[in-house]
């Protein structure tokens, strides 16, 4: 795979990424639920963390984080964060879960994406798949808290 190929591909990545981890955060912010609080902010945190791990990859390969160069993609998962501002102001977890959820689909088809990227470097792709585990559980847990909200 080509180094500007590769790019794009990590800086889709750390797009969605921070986008994950800034709705975490908001909806840390504004839930009243103490449990939910944590989860979320266990979510925020697990984003930062793979923002960085995957930075780190990006300069070890000599290639540049620059969050400007997503692609049309880029701008339907900060739509999906946007809606959990309206779900936020509601009040209502189940809307506020569902809003979590979209945002986590978004993730899971990021990360799909870049794991079907043929040549990526060994180290680097082990990085991917770890943070696709975290990505999925991250995905079920929040389904499973969805579904068990009134």
């Amino acid at each position: 795979m080509e180094a500007k190929a590769t790019q794009a591909l990590l800086n889709e990545l750390v797009v969605t990424l921070k986008d994950g981890q800034e709705g975490y955060a908001d909806a840390m912010t504004d839930v009243e639920d103490a449990s939910l609080k944590e989860t979320f902010k266990k979510y925020a945190a697990q984003r930062a963390g793979y923002v960085t791990e995957i930075e780190d990859q990006m300069f070890q390969l000599n290639l540049h984080p620059d969050p400007n160069e997503g692609t049309s993609a880029t701008s339907k998962v900060h739509r999906a964060w946007i809606d959990l501002k309206a779900a936020l102001t509601s009040k209502d977890n189940k809307a506020v879960l569902n809003e979590c959820e979209r945002g986590e689909d978004y993730a899971i088809k990021a990360y799909q994406t870049a794991l079907k990227a043929q040549d990526l470097p060994s180290n680097l792709k082990s990085v991917i798949e770890k943070q696709y585990q975290g990505v999925q559980e991250a995905h079920n847990t929040i389904k499973a808290l969805r579904d068990s909200s009134k």
